[in-house]
């Protein structure tokens, strides 16, 4: 019996086959002044293919030894330890750190952390990849610097110097990239854009146009897949650096005029048009941390029509939008989460209040379908006729980095990460000093299933929400939140205990938080393994009415 209800609902799982994911990361950053704890914050929804997490330990090598850079890290389908093609070598350093390794590496046992969201640049700084010599993409970038550095300030310019000598290399479909880049005490915003094609690294010339600023510690930002920095004042070192071409460039292709009198706007010079997936997350993260900051655009509603008013929606210019912003309120973690969970509930953009969902209710008013879905897929769209919006949780997998000062760092980095929709999903503990990870983890491949994947459990679940993904969702809600809770409830425990052991030996501190970590992994499984039937039982087809009972 229980063979044929793993049958069924394999068989429905891949009758519903939702869009593939597009690598979209929405970055939040919070600095240590605007946290509830003291902590600096930042996160990556969204992230590239591979979302297998694994751990690679700390190395040493000889002296004069060489380092591949590689083409296709992102890629799933590839060995764990296999990383892609080779497109040239760098030199290596004698010792290198621990980190945990993805489609994009985010954290080393320092408690450096970085996040990234691929950006949109002008049309005339693409190029071919095969026909140019630039082999430097970001995430080769982050693993390389969270192999060498502790500090952001340095992490930043050492990318800055990577990007310049080997020249950066787009990867998610040849757009420019953005980084956060952080460590206890500070955070960074880097940005870099391509120098078009032609650049060959022998002309001595930058093969990247870069800028980096300083996150002020009482402020935070969000970076939705836009350039985010304005202005440059390249002579206040402690909070800005770039490269040498970053304004010269500019001016050598006509794009600014230093004799116009009008300021040098780094994201108005290097982005093209604003578009409204990118519009829409600023506003919707600024006008949550900080609703009295100005009048914002008006888009709250749940009128299921309000999106459809075009004539009186407001189209703001980006300049409304400032770098970073001190919140209203100090952010916590779970209000990170809780936004990366978005899909715009309340307002306009939310696809599951369209009047599509509405149908005649027994009394022969309208009701919103239990059908409803914030996730509509391709097909669904296009049958329904729903405007397609970029929710903040979109699937994939992504963070949050959680960095304190005043604990060592094998306990104080947290690297919260959640796999497939973090929406439906939740998050799990990895802490810096973990020497391993739950094979739950890193088991994924996305063409055939694995009934020992955390990524399948809860990629299993989301569909099954299909059924009747009104109700199925408040079901979701209802079982994972008592683990949640119970996970921040004994956080201040786990890490107690921790630094006791951390003091008197740290290698068992280590052990210990090992298995913390393993331990937590395995319940969030198995809370999803049973999700699966609870909700096949409640929802089957049996009693939806297809046999008219």
């Amino acid at each position: 019996m229980i063979k044929k209800v793993h049958a069924l609902i394999f068989l429905f799982f891949f009758f519903l086959t939702a869009e593939p994911a597009i690598q979209a990361c929405t970055v939040i950053a919070v600095g240590k002044k605007a946290s509830a704890d003291g902590s600096v914050i930042i996160s990556q929804t969204d992230n590239g293919d591979d979302c297998r997490i694994r751990v690679v330990p700390a190395m040493d090598f000889p002296a004069g030894a060489m380092i591949p850079v590689y083409w296709g890290i992102q890629n799933v389908r590839q060995p764990l330890d296999s990383y892609g093609d080779t497109l040239g070598f760098i030199p290596q350093v004698r010792h290198t750190y621990q980190y945990f390794h993805s489609a994009y590496s985010h954290m080393n046992e320092h408690q450096l952390a970085i996040a990234e969201s691929t950006t949109s640049m002008r049309a005339e700084l693409h190029f071919d990849r095969t026909k140019n010599k630039q082999i430097m993409t970001a995430e080769q970038a982050m693993i390389f610097a969270l192999q060498r550095y502790t500090k952001a300030r340095d992490a930043v310019k050492f990318i800055g110097h990577l990007m310049e000598k080997y020249g950066f290399l787009p990867s998610d479909f040849g757009e420019s990239e953005t980084l956060v880049v952080a460590d206890p005490n500070e955070a960074w915003v880097f940005e870099v854009v391509a120098v078009g094609p032609g650049w060959d690294p022998k002309s001595g010339k930058p093969g990247a146009i870069w800028a980096a600023e300083r996150i002020p510690d009482d402020k935070a930002l969000v970076i939705p897949n836009w350039l985010i920095i304005k202005q440059i004042n390249i002579k206040d070192t402690a909070n800005f650096m770039a490269s040498p071409n970053y304004k010269s460039f500019a001016i050598k292709k006509g794009w600014y005029n230093p004799k116009s009198g009008e300021p040098f706007v780094w994201q108005n010079v290097y982005a093209p048009i604003p578009r409204e997936w990118a519009t829409d997350r600023f506003w919707l993260f600024y006008s949550t941390v900080a609703p009295h900051y100005r009048h914002w655009p008006p888009r709250r509603t749940n009128n299921p029509y309000g999106g459809l008013d075009d004539y009186h929606q407001y189209v703001e210019p980006l300049s409304i939008y400032p770098f970073a912003i001190k919140p209203e309120k100090k952010i916590s973690v779970r209000d990170v989460m809780a936004f990366q969970r978005s899909v715009y509930h309340g307002t306009i953009y939310d696809m599951s209040n369209v009047p599509q969902w509405y149908v005649p209710g027994k009394d022969g008013k309208m009701e919103k379908s239990p059908l409803a879905t914030p996730f509509p897929t391709t097909a669904m769209r296009k049958l329904l006729k729903i405007n397609n919006r970029r929710n903040v949780a979109k699937g994939g997998y992504g963070m949050i980095a959680q960095l304190r000062s005043w604990l060592p760092d094998a306990i104080g980095g947290v690297y919260w990460v959640y796999e497939d929709n973090q929406h439906t999903g939740m998050y799990v503990p990895l802490y810096c000093g973990i020497t391993s990870v739950n094979p739950k983890l890193k088991t994924y491949n996305p063409d055939k299933y694995s009934p020992q994947s955390l990524k399948w459990a809860i990629d299993f679940v989301d569909n099954l929400l299909y059924l009747r993904w009104q109700d199925a969702y408040r079901d979701v809600v209802k079982a994972r939140t008592p683990l949640e809770n119970k996970i921040f409830a004994d956080q201040p425990a786990v890490e107690k205990e921790a630094l006791a052991l951390y003091k008197k030996h740290p290698k068992k501190a280590r052990e210990y938080l090992t298995r913390y970590s393993a331990k937590v992994t395995d319940e969030i499984f198995d809370l999803y393994t049973a999700l699966r039937f609870e909700l096949l039982e409640k929802y089957t087809n049996n009693k939806q009415g297809i046999n008219f009972q």
